[in-house]
């Protein structure tokens, strides 16, 4: 029983630090955003990563346990190992969730389509069967070897967990040296996509910005326009009123002078809202050409999503390739590996032929005086 406590404390060290390793196999692939829930709160989701990154189910053959990996860039932000106990639940038609008691977190995937949902939950559940059946599997292999090995485990504890925890530690710190180079070539080929979907972003923010300020310059127009409509309604009041003041002046016979100042000021006036007519007019233009521009910046702001869209298709496409060029290296491994050996194979046939000849020369030899001899001896009769 004590060594079931060092092989799981050991395994859970190697869970932490291996990530994807050479004896862990992906068997499902999609592509979501990542929430966890808030640590404070238990209520809010705290967006893990900043765009849609690909979470893998990954299953170990040497433990026979499977695991959800993700990573954004260098950063890993998803390992969960898969349970009998866990639950996957969909709170809506593109997000999902579940809680991972070793990590003391929920995490929530937020996809782009009810089917990709779909199709990860009912993965969850093949994992989730499958971790059952196998859990069982070792439960009956521990039952079994445990009347066997009791005695002895009682006796060579220490002696056990030193022997089992040395090469697990060594084994675990390649394992993670390979795991951050991993990483560190896929920081490098996820930089450039991150650059341009960086590029993206800070148009989509001027595109927004001009935008704003259209609308802001759109509203200023308009305000404009209503207090120079105001103030032509107040001007034309006030020259109803001059009217109505001059011809009562001229009811009650007042002095030219006065008469002919008034006549001015209203001469003024109808100058003056000549000019705020004229006004009024280019401010209704300009707020026709702010309308338009503002249409514009509006078609302009619905190019973006689909922009977003091919750069994760790119991107997409640039990890098949990076899979295929793998697969091909391996080939090409393989055939050097073969010619070699077919190589090998060709010294050693010319060192055996050239022994050949030899022996062949000396019994040709041996013929010879052989046949010399019988003549002499044929002869001497």
């Amino acid at each position: 029983m004590v060594l079931e406590v060092v092989e799981v404390s050991v395994w859970e060290c190697s869970m932490e630090k291996n990530l994807g390793t050479s004896k862990e196999q992906p068997i499902f692939t999609t592509r979501a955003h990542v929430f966890q829930i808030d640590p404070n709160t238990k209520k809010n989701w705290v967006p893990a990563s900043k765009q849609a990154v690909t979470v893998s189910y990954f299953y170990d053959v040497t433990r026979n346990s499977y695991r959800i990996i993700s990573v954004d860039g260098a950063k890993v932000i998803i390992n969960s190992t898969i349970t009998p106990n866990m639950t996957f639940t969909k709170t809506s038609q593109k997000f999902g969730q579940w809680a991972d008691s070793r990590a003391n977190t929920v995490f929530g995937l937020g996809f782009s389509s009810e089917q990709q949902l779909t199709k990860f939950a009912e993965k969850f559940q093949e994992v989730k069967e499958a971790a059952r059946l196998a859990r069982d599997k070792s439960q009956e292999k521990i039952e079994t070897s445990s009347n066997h090995s009791q005695a002895s485990s009682i006796n060579g504890t220490d002696d056990e967990k030193a022997s089992c925890a040395g090469p697990a530690n060594t084994h675990l710190k390649s394992e993670n040296n390979k795991l951050k180079i991993a990483l560190t070539q896929s920081a490098a080929n996820v930089k450039k996509w991150e650059i341009e979907l960086q590029t993206l972003r800070e148009s989509n923010a001027r595109l927004t910005t001009a935008l704003q300020d259209s609308a802001a310059s759109v509203e200023q127009w308009k305000r404009q326009f209503t207090l120079c409509r105001d103030e032509n309604d107040r001007l034309r009041n006030k020259v109803l009123k001059l009217q109505s003041q001059r011809r009562r002046e001229i009811n009650g016979r007042l002095q030219i002078d006065e008469l002919e100042e008034q006549c001015s000021e209203i001469n003024r006036e109808k100058e003056k809202n000549t000019q705020l007519k004229r006004r009024i007019e280019e401010l209704e233009l300009e707020l026709r050409e702010k309308e338009t521009e503002l249409i514009d910046l509006r078609k302009q702001s619905e190019i973006i999503p689909q922009l977003m869209s091919e750069c994760e298709y790119v991107s997409e496409k640039l990890e098949a390739a990076e899979r295929d060029n793998q697969n091909l290296e391996d080939k090409v491994r393989s055939l050097k590996t073969d010619i070699e050996e077919s190589r090998y194979r060709q010294r050693h046939l010319k060192v055996e032929l050239k022994s050949f000849l030899e022996v062949l020369d000396g019994k040709i030899d041996d013929l010879h005086n052989f046949r010399r001899g019988l003549s002499k001896l044929g002869a001497d009769n």
